[in-house]
């Protein structure tokens, strides 16, 4: 459990403890975590860093299901409310490195054309990182693997390219054959799909208030931009495209415009 704090009778912070329930999220509070949160019935909205939280309910209790942030410092982390703020403490997680070696150069290195090309893509998906758009659910969905194989453990990995430090890995990695299936892991609109410099051909599907999956490399899209998908059916096929050294799903979930680990979804 964490530690206890104990506040003035000034204080308006609320140490808000964990939450376990079946069908929720797993509360996990760390970087690239997420904490699921009781609402009292006085509290109408959640926002942390100025982005909306998403809100569920489950019988008659409401939860707000934060995303953290794998840069978030560990300590106490406060969210706004209508009411009195929400403070939750971030517990450490140690990540394990990665050295991967990539024979393209142009993967590690990219020209100025290159690197033009990746900032145009990555602010088309920042958009809709940053989207929040309404549910049309007021439990949030129970979702399931994408696709079937082992996982890695890949999340949250900090990432050595030929000796030279990136960006900590924000996806799940799920090696498999190439043309094997990747399905929908739960109901949303396809906003987004293309093939990209460094994630190949990806799929970006939105499920709603905030929660959006991403799946990438894939060998084959099989699905429309605009497109309503049910939970199951098939998105595209597993690939090998973009910066990759071998076939396999990158699966990233964001929640709030944070990256977290997609592990946290399943049961």
């Amino acid at each position: 459990m964490f530690k206890k704090y104990t506040f003035s009778i000034l204080s308006l912070f609320l140490l808000a403890s964990p939450v376990l329930y079946a069908q929720l999220p797993q509360d996990s509070r760390r970087p690239g975590g997420i904490a699921v949160i009781a609402l009292s019935p006085d509290i109408e909205y959640v926002r942390f860093n100025q982005e909306k939280v998403l809100i569920t309910q489950e019988n008659s209790q409401r939860y707000a299901i934060l995303g953290i942030p794998l840069n978030t410092p560990i300590g106490l982390l406060k969210l706004d409310t209508n009411k009195q703020p929400i403070q939750i403490e971030i517990q450490p997680y140690a990540y394990a490195e990665q050295r991967i070696t990539v024979k393209n150069q142009d993967y590690v290195n990219p020209s100025e054309a290159q690197l033009t090309r990746y900032a145009s893509e990555a602010k088309a998906q920042n958009d809709i990182y940053n989207s929040f758009t309404a549910s049309t659910w007021q439990s949030l969905p129970h979702f399931i693997r994408p696709t079937s194989g082992q996982f890695s453990n890949s999340f949250g990995r900090k990432r050595f390219f030929n000796g030279e430090e990136r960006a900590p890995h924000s996806g799940l990695d799920i090696p498999a054959p190439i043309g094997q299936k990747v399905i929908a892991p739960a109901d949303g609109i396809v906003v987004q799909m293309g093939d990209y410099f460094f994630n190949g051909k990806t799929v970006l599907i939105d499920h709603g208030q905030g929660l959006i999956s991403m799946f990438c490399h894939l060998s084959k899209i099989e699905v429309k931009q605009g497109q309503k998908i049910h939970q199951g059916e098939v998105l595209g096929l597993v690939g090998k495209t973009g910066r990759v050294t071998g076939p396999h799903l990158h699966w990233g979930m964001s929640l709030n415009n944070a990256r977290v680990d997609p592990q946290l979804f399943l049961h």
